[in-house]
């Protein structure tokens, strides 16, 4: 514990996601829950231990690609129609995507510490999935298709995809720790078992966007771990999905319809997909309008309606599971790319977007290359993660309680493909990082 405290503000960051919501909270926005205080003081620790010469040393690449969002961030702020309104968005991006993910780089020093902070997503994963699969049973979920059946977890039908997130996470890190080579059986075989157990609340969340990130990112993970893995993986797979769905019946008539409202996008598409293209349009809309800076963070509320057709609905049904029937506006376009660059122009695309593909070209070729031969497990856990969120972007925005995990994500993903220069194969922490001297022999 003296060595690995800095870590505790990592994994409360991750943990404090299991404290329920209020009942009859449909939204967190603008509000400072657990994790985002916990998240806070991990950036506060590590500046003290930064102070103290106890981090690991970053290359210039690496501190050019976690800070240049900051510059975009605050480009957009400056530029709004009103800063002040912008500025509390600058604060959320710039915790989001620079401060937390520079702290969990400069605090992780070794690879112990990154499977610690990587077991932190399991046991979230574990715990909210276990509410939500309860919620199903018993129909205290939030409503779906009329019925109280869809598994939120503690997160509440105001954020119905805060229980599918973290499960998805959950189930990325479990099946990249189920393929790694080098650890132990019994470790990959508790791990197998925990992604399988994982796919049900994961099915339950009714969440399209989830489902297609999730398939993605598990995939890849499976390639870059072997092809032979891979396929016995996806037979295991294959055959929970055919007990849970085909045999016990578990949603299969909602679960098919779901599927099949994917590819409804012209033909005969439900008011949500409706909503979401809609709000699209009126993203790229206003980028045309301001292509270099976009119309400021937090303007896309603001700007939607004097960009939108008419076809767009006045917001989303949201009751169950403790909350009444609330009418939720609609204020994202729910796809973070057309997000940012509606609000911050081609200016915070580039910063933003340019360092996620850096990070995600960085990371898969070391994991392909074979570099970090005795750590392969944290590059495939890392990958995994980065490639489900940039995935979940494409249908999702930040927003709600589980946005923090989403800078951890980052962090992680930074630590493998921005190796520091005292870095080893084995994940021990090398001079400067403030890991216990060696021991040092000397012959008489």
């Amino acid at each position: 514990m003296r060595r690995h405290w800095p870590l505790l503000p990592l994994a409360a960051t991750v943990l404090f996601l299991l404290a329920p919501l209020p009942a009859g909270d449909a939204t967190t926005s603008g509000k400072v829950g657990p994790a985002d205080a916990a998240s806070l003081l991990l950036v506060l620790v590590c500046a003290v231990q930064a102070l103290r010469g106890r981090v690991r040393e970053l290359t210039p690449l690496g501190v050019l690609v976690i800070g240049m969002p900051a510059v975009g961030l605050a480009v957009a702020t400056v530029t709004a129609g009103d800063p002040y309104a912008a500025l509390p968005g600058f604060v959320r991006y710039l915790q989001v995507f620079v401060l937390v993910p520079a702290a969990v780089v400069l605090l992780v020093r070794d690879a112990k510490e990154f499977r610690l902070a990587a077991g932190c997503f399991m046991v979230l994963a574990l715990v909210q999935g276990a509410v939500g699969v309860v919620q199903y049973a018993t129909r205290t979920g939030a409503s779906y298709q009329g019925q109280d059946i869809r598994a939120v977890g503690t997160f509440g039908p105001g954020d119905v995809m805060g229980m599918a997130t973290v499960v998805a996470y959950g189930l990325v890190v479990a099946t990249a720790v189920a393929l790694a080579p080098g650890l132990p059986r019994r470790v990959r075989r508790i791990s197998g078992g925990v992604a399988l157990a994982l796919v049900l609340p994961l099915v339950l969340s009714f969440s399209r966007g989830v489902w297609i990130a999730t398939a993605g990112a598990a995939v890849l993970v499976m390639v870059l771990a072997g092809i032979r893995r891979a396929l016995k993986v996806l037979l295991a797979l294959a055959a929970a999905g055919v007990v849970l769905v085909g045999g016990l019946g578990v949603g299969s008539e909602m679960v098919a319809e779901r599927l099949t409202s994917i590819t409804q996008v012209s033909s005969a598409p439900d008011q949500s997909v409706t909503d979401r293209y809609t709000m699209w349009a009126a993203a790229g809309s206003m980028w045309r309008e301001r292509p270099a800076a976009g119309v400021g963070l937090k303007g896309f509320p603001a700007h939607r309606d004097g960009h939108a057709s008419l076809s767009l609905s006045s917001g989303s049904d949201t009751a169950g599971a403790g909350q009444a029937y609330l009418r939720q506006p609609l204020l994202s376009p729910h796809n973070m790319y057309l997000l940012i660059l509606s609000e911050q122009g081609l200016i915070g695309l580039t910063a933003l977007a340019g360092g996620w593909a850096a990070l995600l070209v960085a990371g898969i070729r070391r994991v392909a290359t074979g570099g970090g031969s005795g750590i392969r497990d944290c590059g495939l856990i890392a990958t995994g993660l980065l490639v489900w969120q940039l995935t979940d972007f494409l249908y999702a925005d930040i927003g709600g309680p589980s946005t923090v995990l989403t800078g951890v994500i980052i962090g992680l993903a930074a630590w493998w493909a921005l190796p520091s220069r005292g870095d080893s194969d084995t994940g021990d922490p090398g001079p400067g990082s403030g890991g216990p001297a060696p021991e040092v022999v000397v012959a008489r």
